[in-house]
């Protein structure tokens, strides 16, 4: 258990939160959740230790162990794998280490009598914190999220940055520790892995307090929501999706002035049995399915939270030809990232790319629109697409500091009145003086936002998106995913967001180092399918 009493937190004049008292008890999972900026990220940390509030307290019962999600991927670099992970149990990596030094000085006839005595007290230590499985637990860990056995024993430096994020993870979750605080753990994962830690934590035991962008992820780890709004933190039983459902029926509720309290009351009865019939993961079918029923019509509030619009409409309807892959192969960096691509894009195709490795997605993308070639293998678009890109790397497009956001969209649209510009930059949430911005000077979520306005602008029947979730807060995510979900053109996307992907795609294709599968079904029918787990393990390991 952890809890916060009286915390607040301000720089100069700006309030982040005010006397923010809340718990977080065992046997729960807690989603931290709130607008950007609004201080979730820095509220772990306080709960951490790692900086402390202007006033009020935390509490954790003593002798309980908090464990965080590290996000310095240097740090340990000088270490072993199996090392690292285990250093997330720092007492149990100090006894360790203590106890080899000691051994060391009997290896070399220089132990004492009092080396002794304290040798017996670090091995009682060693085996109350089942010192003894650590390596096993540790290489547990470590494989369940995909770090193969022959790099436990390599150096942290010798691994790659998504590799190394993974580790990190291990470390947090090594030890069964009573605190657990993860800060984005899905980033940088892939779909196999992200399953596995849903698996992990909907078994764990202790506290967990998770933020997240991943919204399938808090679905299926968290029953309660603790939402970080108007400077305070209010718990919510249930996941991700009752609670964004139950705020805007709240919304809805509080606009009808003229519906009467009684019709409300049914609305939110009949909302919650909906919802507490869905509880799938056995932590949610145990505790929300009780603490829904007993919700109240006062205990659910509108947001402050501000949704973009986004509706992506194609200008004209494409022809039968929309687009043929046929053969293509590419290398990056000496590695084959495609090898012997073939494919063609139907109507009304909503296909998902998606793989181990994020740089094929982005390669297949950039031959697309030319931004580079195959090494073999040749792309035709049919003569009726009007193809409009969303690539993952948008930095070239902001580079101006001459103008401001209005001029810098107004180059990408036919009509040039300001009002009109104006309207378009407003419903994507820049209004007033939020469109005099500099475009050198937006934020990475800013940045997607208007790269969003742009494609609308641009009205394509064919939208190809390479990670348009990365940098967007849930609220943009979820208006994102509600506007592609309802578009009528055609897409090609790659994203990390599984709920993203299940939500908008009607086709996977998996890009492999040994050729593509290629599937009409949703992704969680696609990882699901015993038969394509099989077919997708060969292909990787004769890569």
């Amino acid at each position: 258990m952890i809890s916060t009493t009286n915390v607040s937190l301000r720089y100069g004049k700006r309030v982040l939160f005010e006397d923010v008292t809340a718990k977080f008890l065992p046997g729960n999972c807690y989603g931290l959740i709130g607008a950007n900026g609004a201080g979730k990220s820095t509220y772990l940390k306080i709960l951490s230790g790692e900086m402390e509030p202007n006033t009020g307290s935390v509490e954790m019962p003593a002798g309980q162990r908090l464990a965080v999600l590290k996000q310095n991927q240097f740090a340990y670099d000088e270490q072993l794998v199996l090392q690292t992970v285990i250093q997330g149990h720092q007492h149990l990596a100090a006894v360790m280490l203590e106890k080899d030094a000691l051994y060391a000085k009997y290896d070399a006839g220089t132990a004492t009598d009092a080396d002794g005595e304290r040798l017996g007290v670090l091995e009682g230590e060693f085996a109350d914190m089942s010192g003894w499985d650590a390596e096993y637990q540790a290489a547990e860990l470590l494989s369940g999220l995909g770090i193969a056995e022959d790099r436990h024993q390599r150096r942290m430096a010798d691994l790659g940055a998504s590799e190394k994020v993974r580790v990190l993870l291990a470390q947090a979750l090594f030890g069964n520790p009573d605190v657990l605080l993860l800060d984005e753990p899905t980033n940088n994962l892939d779909a196999e892995s992200v399953l596995w830690l849903e698996n992990f934590l909907d078994s764990f035991q202790n506290t967990v307090i998770v933020v997240s962008h991943d919204r399938h992820f808090l679905d299926a780890v968290c029953n309660y929501m603790a939402d970080l709004d108007f400077g305070k933190i209010s718990m919510y039983p249930g996941n991700y999706s009752f609670w964004y459902e139950s705020s805007q029926l709240a919304l809805r509720q509080k606009q009808d002035v003229n519906k009467k309290t009684e019709d409300k009351r049914k609305e939110l009865e009949e909302f919650v049995r909906r919802f507490s019939a869905n509880a799938s993961k056995s932590k949610q079918a145990t505790s929300r399915q009780k603490l829904l029923q007993k919700l109240t019509l006062e205990e659910i509030k509108p947001s402050s939270r501000r949704y973009p619009y986004i509706a992506f409409k194609p200008e004209r309807e494409a022809g039968n030809q929309l687009l043929s892959v046929e053969n293509v192969s590419k290398k990056v960096d000496g590695q084959w990232v495609l090898r012997n691509v073939s494919f063609t894009l139907d109507k009304q195709d909503k296909v998902a790319i998606v793989g181990r490795d994020d740089r094929a997605a982005s390669a297949l993308f950039d031959i697309l629109f030319g931004e580079s070639t195959p090494d073999s293998g040749e792309i035709k678009w049919g003569t009726t697409i009007t193809p409009s890109y969303f690539p993952k790397e948008n930095s070239n497009y902001f580079q101006a500091n001459d103008i401001n956001l209005v001029d810098w969209l107004r180059q990408y649209s036919v009509e040039k009145d300001e009002s009109f510009i104006r309207g378009w930059l407003g419903r994507m949430l820049f209004s007033g003086e939020e469109s005099q911005k500099k475009p050198s000077v937006l934020s990475g979520g800013e940045k997607v936002r208007c790269m969003l306005s742009k494609m609308m602008l641009e009205s394509g029947n064919v939208l190809v998106l390479d990670d348009p979730t990365n940098h967007l807060d849930l609220e943009s995510i979820q208006a994102l995913n509600n506007g592609l979900r309802d578009y009528s053109g055609t897409m090609l996307f790659a994203s990390h967001d599984l709920q993203f992907i299940d939500t908008v795609a009607n086709r996977i294709i998996e890009l492999t180092p040994d050729g593509i599968l290629d599937r009409r079904m949703n992704y969680e029918e696609y990882l699901a399918d015993e038969v394509l787990k099989t077919q997708r393990s060969k292909m990787y390991q004769l890569a």
